[in-house]
């Protein structure tokens, strides 16, 4: 198998002196362009080995294969559809039991909203090949620790399924839509916290805790669902915006012997967020996350399982906010693995089991951007970070002390890694803007690969004949002195003489990043297409964004959209003054915040940008749930003016150039609410621009051929106005 150094020398030099062939959107949106991946990679803990899932076009099944980390031969298949009648709809996901001898599956699935679903799921016993339908259409059913139980949700109670005596046990009864949930978040800590499953089972099996949601004062909303019926129906459910009221939230243990829950008094705490719930090594001691609803002070609480007493063991604050993960680590004795922007970047942590700080593992002017776990028998931490660069990712291990830090990653880009149970070997995921995704085993010593196990050369291959320019990547400064990460893309037959139209992209959110060495996405494709036609396309990660240490995210506190705005006019005047560009063809494009920043550039920029394309934006931060705005701009009561001075709706007045304004009416996230406001804000200042709605289409806006015709509509619109 050829080497990395290889085939990222081949990428490159393949691609000279041949002729291009034009990319289309079809193309784009049909898979012609993906990348081969490891899906559902599942690291196994009792052995040395890994899970992958498999698919065979020629019977159109699916497979659940294991693999030897040392060796990398497959050791088993444990499932294959085709021997299995129930499976031939296929396995959306599957999930071990702790002694890993049986794997819970789910098919049928049915998206509730981002991250929730129902499923349908069935119980493979690997020993016995046996595989019995368990569960019609629930939520999140997670096993016991013990592998004697199953927790799951259903219509919004919480339940316990006995695998040995079959007999189910109803621990509430009072879930009811709209109003009570138990066990399970409601939409905005769904969206906003990203997470669905809201009950844990202790290390013993012994107790269920969990969260229930009284959301009976949450406002509603409402969306017609069009579909082809002769009426609409409509779909209602509780979404909290800024500044109203959220869900009630309170702690429940439930003790399996005595079928009794005891709730936890967490202490002294109004209007909050259990953000994480989740038990201690202790199979007593159960952890809590509250934060205050401003979000700049947390308190991480164990709570005492038999007594309910609650003990605040640690705090923090931060004068912007304090951001939630999931890096929450239990070692043996109790103590924890945190992480924290307390310094300025996000470092690594260790607490002993009282809350007192031991040590800070990781320093520097640079960010972990995920943490992979803890050898305990070598006492050592394996993290990704920025340290060489906030546009890449490299792998690192360090020893609990903080000292002996090894770098395990070779290639510059982006690198992601999978680690064996006993961390001796790791599969690391490297990918760059001129390579894609390549997979290969490396020993976690020194990280040297071992071995490669996916390598995409046919996607290589495939895109010699479309000759495709490279990004460059560049750090642009404006006239304020702002240094701004950047990338740029101009057509291959570039001509330094000629003058090129630019379209900007952008997302800008908080934290966000879209200036990162890694491999192409479908955006990548759509602008590599369109420099094929002759654009230049440009992106600049404003203030705000991610990567940069804490006081480079957080300066657009409370102001969300101005420095952002400001960044994008200033950076296009800039590119405006090179001497390949057009300053008069400047066009910019974005997505959710994205299309909140494209509309706010064509009005405030309106002697900058010629034209603009904003796909589901908001429009007034009045409109967007409690959780998201408040963390960045507290409530509209509080801070009316920061809502309204960057509001696309106050300044519809200002519009000179060629606006795109599209949203989908399903929508549950943005609400279509945003540009139906927006929209007649632009009617009333009697300006002309354009617009396209897609019928019962969510955030995402796809499905069927909604992608095809969308990019191309864009596609249109750019050429026509740019």
């Amino acid at each position: 198998m050829k080497s990395i150094k290889f085939i990222t020398l081949f990428l490159l030099t393949g691609f000279l002196s041949v002729a291009q062939q034009k990319i289309s959107v079809e193309e784009i949106y049909t898979g012609v362009f993906r990348a081969k991946a490891m899906d559902e990679l599942q690291s196994l803990k009792k052995t040395n080995q890994y899970t992958v899932l498999n698919s065979d076009r020629a019977t159109k099944s699916q497979q659940i294969d294991l693999f030897d980390f040392a060796t990398l031969q497959k050791v088993a298949t444990l499932i294959d559809t085709k021997n299995i009648p129930a499976l031939v709809d296929g396995i959306d996901s599957f999930n071990f039991s702790k002694d890993e001898k049986q794997i819970l599956i789910a098919n049928n699935t049915n998206p509730i909203f981002r991250h929730s679903f129902t499923a349908d799921y069935y119980l493979y016993n690997i020993a016995t090949k046996e595989i019995t339908k368990l569960l019609d259409q629930v939520q999140e059913p997670t096993f016991s620790p013990d592998g004697t139980k199953i927790g799951y949700a259903k219509a919004n109670d919480l339940f316990v399924l006995d695998l040995i005596t079959k007999k189910t046990t109803q621990i509430t009864a009072d879930g009811k839509k709209n109003s009570i949930i138990n066990g399970i978040t409601d939409w905005v800590y769904e969206e906003e916290f990203a997470f669905v499953r809201a009950f844990d089972w202790s290390a013993d099996s012994k107790k269920l805790a969990f969260i229930r949601f009284d959301e009976s004062e949450v406002p509603e909303f409402s969306m017609n669902i069009y579909k082809k019926d002769l009426y609409p129906t409509v779909e209602t459910f509780k979404y909290p915006k800024a500044g109203e009221k959220n869900a009630v939230v309170s702690l429940f243990v439930y003790d399996i012997t005595s079928s009794a829950s005891k709730a936890i008094n967490l202490g002294n705490y109004s209007d909050f967020y259990i953000a994480r719930m989740k038990w201690t090594n202790d199979a007593n001691v159960l952890s809590a996350q509250v934060l205050n609803r401003h979000q700049d002070n947390l308190d991480l609480i164990f709570i005492d399982g038999t007594t309910g007493i609650a003990k605040v063991v640690m705090n923090e604050k931060d004068a912007a906010y304090v951001d939630v993960t999931d890096n929450l680590t239990f070692l043996k004795d109790n103590s924890y693995i945190w992480t924290s922007e307390k310094d300025g970047y996000n470092h690594i942590y260790l607490y002993d089991k009282s809350g007192k700080l031991k040590n800070q593992v990781t320093k520097g002017n640079w960010e972990v951007t995920s943490y992979y776990g803890f050898d305990e028998k070598a006492k050592t931490i394996y993290f990704q970070s920025t340290e060489n660069g906030s546009t890449i990712r490299d792998v690192y291990k360090i020893s609990l002390d903080g000292k002996n830090k090894v770098k395990l990653s070779q290639q510059v880009g982006t690198n992601a890694a999978t680690f064996s149970p006993n961390f001796d070997y790791l599969i690391n995921t490297y990918s760059s803007a001129t390579t894609p995704p390549i997979y290969s085993l490396n020993n976690s010593k020194d990280g040297k690969q071992i071995k490669g196990i996916v390598d995409n050369t046919s996607l290589f291959e495939k895109l010699k004949k479309y000759n495709l320019p490279t990004k460059e990547f560049f750090e642009l400064t404006t006239d304020k002195g702002n240094k701004l990460n950047a990338w740029i893309i101009k057509p291959k037959d570039f001509d330094a003489s000629k003058k090129y139209p630019v379209f900007m992209y952008q997302y800008s959110g908080p934290g966000s990043q879209q200036v990162a060495n890694h491999w192409l996405d479908t955006n990548d494709m759509w602008f590599m297409m369109l420099s094929q036609q002759g654009y230049i396309t440009v992106c600049v990660d404003g203030r705000g964004t991610g990567f940069k240490g804490a006081a480079f995210k957080k300066m657009t506190q409370k102001e969300l959209g101005k420095y952002e705005v400001e960044d994008q006019i200033d950076a296009a005047k800039v590119i405006g003054n090179y001497s390949y560009v057009d300053k008069t063809r400047i066009g910019i494009f974005g997505w959710s915040y994205g299309g909140f920043m494209a509309s706010n550039c064509i009005l405030k920029g309106a002697d900058v940008f010629k034209m603009a394309i904003a796909v589901a934006p908001v429009t007034n931060w009045r409109f967007y749930d409690s959780i998201y705005t408040e963390r960045y701009m507290q409530t509209p009561q509080e801070n009316a003016s920061g809502y309204d001075t960057n509001s696309p709706i106050n300044f519809a007045d200002k519009l000179k150039g060629n606006f795109l304004l599209i949203h989908g009416t399903a929508d549950d996230n943005v609400h279509f609410q945003n540009s139906m406001q927006f929209i007649e804000a632009l009617v009333q200042a009697n300006k002309q621009f354009d617009w396209a709605i897609y019928p019962d289409k969510n955030h995402g806006i796809y499905g069927g051929k909604t992608r095809i015709q969308l990019f191309n509509k864009m596609t249109n619109f750019i050429k026509e106005k740019l």
